[in-house]
């Protein structure tokens, strides 16, 4: 659990070496150069702050050796990959860094039905990398149970996958692999009801058939349920009822919640979602079950009409969260309880499908700049840190999705696929294009795509339609409104 755990306190055999300990923690607060260091966050080499997702879905990127100087650099105490990257896990060789290494989801079901593949996937993917690479976590899937396509084949699958891998790690290079821990990250839509956190139930359709089972594995090798829990999204749909200062661990005595079912007071949102895990563990009997938080964290851009998505509030929660978890709080239900907690992510990636804040998640941009400073130890005082941006919402301003780059279609095949795709989504997307319609002239591939997206987002951005259209789209807030042609806003 070196994620949530504080560095160990410098020593304290010489009034020398603490000069120099304080010296060198003031060049790592106040000097732009030695920021990347990481002998600032890492003393020793050995991170205890909170841990963070390496995901790849972007371009141009630096080198993996280079991640694990920026993830050092930050105070990371751990990092979670999105599968066994070769080139990853050989950078992480020597650092000491804990990692969860993740199994895709489509490899699962035959892991699950064969013995000598989940042998095989072993030899093959972590064997060579143990011991030099300190692979804690072996994660079965990402968010599965959030993917109903996937139900008949994978669901059922997890269990007898994890038992497989299981085996193969107790047996493969004489139990070396052995300590390695197995687990699953599912959403928080696994549950069927979070609130109050007392009322945390999980889904009628997986309750019995796979959580029970996953429960009991967890319980019996003793590791972590794994939720990959984000207060952002659970703010964003409820800002009418939830504070945002309560949803960033800054909320003052009048946001408290007091849980009706259990007296348990509640002084963030964060607390109430995990602890609805609780609760639902403790309904199917596994109420002791370890908890792990796989991804959390906050966007920190989006598209315009996405409401708290930005560097302001993105740099609070990380620093607030980072200082939570390096006093091992637990949470009213589990006060003092240890808990590996992964940060999402470590880059900002602009290759990730949908809406805008799916890519602006990031400690860095790809180009290794800070999107914001921050320290995952949670050591850091808050006064350290230089001023923060405004808020720049724009959930109040009107937005329109249009054509990227200028309006100019440089792949003109993929630009008539899209247009396609959104004039056949019905309810009248495309009729202003059509010949005779206001928006037809200019009678051009260019005009009508961004007529077209723009059409489909307003028309169905509320039930999960975005302006993405495979990077080929982006959200403005200049009106691209031209004579007697309309385009619909976010605000109409």
């Amino acid at each position: 659990m070196a994620a949530t755990t504080t560095a160990p306190s410098p020593s304290h055999h010489a009034a020398a070496v603490i000069l120099l300990l304080a010296a060198a923690a003031l060049a790592c607060h106040f000097n732009v150069a030695a920021a990347v260091d990481p002998k600032c966050h890492c003393p020793g080499g050995r991170c205890r702050g909170l841990g963070v997702n390496y995901g790849t879905v972007a371009d141009d990127l630096p080198t993996a050796a280079r991640s694990v100087q920026l993830l050092r650099a930050a105070g990371a105490g751990a990092v979670k990959i999105y599968d066994a990257n070769p080139s990853i896990l050989r950078a992480l060789a020597g650092t000491g860094i804990p990692v969860a290494v993740m199994v895709p989801n489509e490899a699962i079901p035959s892991l699950a039905s064969s013995g000598a593949a989940a042998e095989r996937w072993v030899a093959a993917n972590l064997a060579p990398h143990i011991p030099a690479t300190r692979v804690m976590y072996l994660l079965v899937g990402n968010e599965v149970l959030s993917n109903r396509a996937i139900s008949g084949s994978t669901w059922r699958a997890v269990v007898p996958a994890m038992s497989n891998l299981h085996r193969a790690l107790r047996r493969g290079r004489g139990g070396i692999l052995r300590k390695v821990k197995l687990g699953t990250a599912l959403a928080m839509d696994a549950l069927s009801a979070s609130y109050p956190p007392s009322a945390g139930a999980f889904r009628g359709d997986v309750a019995d058939d796979v959580i029970r089972p996953l429960l009991q594995f967890l319980n019996a090798t003793r590791s972590y349920y794994f939720v990959d829990a984000y207060p952002y999204f659970a703010w964003a749909g409820n800002r009418g009822t939830i504070s945002l200062d309560y949803a960033l661990f800054q909320g003052g005595a009048s946001s408290h919640y007091v849980d009706p079912g259990t007296g348990l007071t509640y002084t963030n949102l964060l607390d109430q979602m995990l602890d609805a895990v609780v609760a639902a563990m403790g309904k199917l009997g596994y109420g002791s079950v370890r908890l792990a938080v796989s991804e959390t964290g906050w966007p920190n851009g989006g598209d315009s009409g996405e409401a708290g998505a930005n560097v302001r509030n993105a740099a609070t929660y990380n620093r607030n969260l980072a200082a939570r978890m390096s006093r091992n709080p637990g949470t009213p239900a589990r006060p003092g309880a240890k808990m590996p907690v992964f940060l999402f992510s470590l880059y900002n990636e602009d290759q990730k499908p949908g809406p805008g804040t799916e890519r602006h998640w990031g400690l860095y941009f790809p180009n290794q700049t800070r999107v914001y400073d921050v320290d995952l130890t949670g050591r850091r005082p808050s006064r350290s840190y230089p001023p923060l941006p405004p808020a720049d919402d724009t959930d109040s301003s009107p937005a329109w999705c249009v054509l990227a780059g200028g309006g100019k279609a440089a792949n003109e095949t993929a630009v008539q696929a899209a247009l396609d795709y959104a004039c056949q989504q019905g309810s009248g997307t495309c009729v202003a294009i059509q010949p005779g319609g206001a928006c037809y002239e200019p009678d051009t591939l260019d005009a009508h795509a961004s007529y077209a997206f723009n059409s489909y987002w307003q028309k169905f951005r509320n039930a999960g339609g975005t302006c993405f259209f495979n990077g080929l789209a982006e959200t403005t807030t200049k009106d691209p409104s031209h004579g007697s042609c309309k385009f619909e806003s976010s605000m109409d």
